[in-house]
């Protein structure tokens, strides 16, 4: 796997590339989609996507996923999103639906699950897997993904000032368990998931939130 990624996220991450566990998982994930026998999504050329519609020192918020969607068509390497045309998943029409009723956050019109548009405006939808087996949840999972996941987040934590962390659920709350609170707002609420959405999810006003910190701090508030 050739690494083709952003300018200024192959600057900040210069270092982990050359690492041991970095080399291993590039060559287990170029296998993976070389070889005959699976199907690996996203599309190899995605696999980066959230770094490059989000630039490193473009970082308003980030959004922690898991693992990419892994029916054929969804993942396209931002976290909870899926491209134009695709049937919304479940997890993201909860998302859309306390969007909606955070009635004082600036909504966009657009009504497309394909969220580019967050993307582009400084909101990192990052998993902390990139890749996944077709109809196979989990499966690159322990190949080193979560590992440059977490250098990821970790240069963004102490390299840059007043980002937004929305962490939903145990796994993403666990992952961002060493991010500074002093520096940043850090969020917390139920996965957005069916089994969890209503324990807490619905109602966590994340979005509004987000922007009041931003304006807070003389920065943009997103366009949601």
């Amino acid at each position: 796997m050739e690494v083709h990624i952003e300018n200024s996220w192959k600057e900040i991450l210069k270092d982990e590339f050359e690492k041991e566990y970095f080399t291993t998982l590039a060559k287990s994930v170029r296998e993976a989609y070389l070889s005959p026998k699976n199907t690996v999504f996203p599309p190899r050329e995605l696999i980066f996507n959230a770094f490059e519609h989000c630039h490193f020192n473009d970082v308003r918020v980030v959004i922690l996923g898991q693992d990419p969607y892994h029916g054929h068509g969804q993942a396209h390497g931002l976290a909870f999103s899926v491209p134009e045309g695709v049937k919304t998943p479940p997890s993201l029409q909860n998302i859309f639906k306390e969007l909606h009723q955070d009635t004082t956050v600036n909504r966009s019109n657009s009504k497309s699950s394909n969220l580019q548009r967050w993307a582009d405006q400084g909101v990192l939808l990052l998993n902390s897997t990139l890749t996944v087996e077709a109809s196979n949840a989990g499966s690159h999972q322990k190949l080193g993904w979560e590992q440059f996941t977490d250098v990821v987040i970790e240069k963004i934590s102490k390299e840059q000032k007043h980002v937004v962390f929305l962490l939903w659920g145990a796994y993403a709350q666990n992952k961002g368990k060493n991010i500074d609170n002093k520096k940043h707002l850090v969020l917390h609420a139920p996965h957005p998931s069916p089994l969890s959405a209503y324990r807490g999810f619905f109602g966590c006003k994340h979005f509004s939130k987000t922007n009041e910190y931003l304006m807070v701090h003389n920065k943009k508030p997103v366009v949601w």
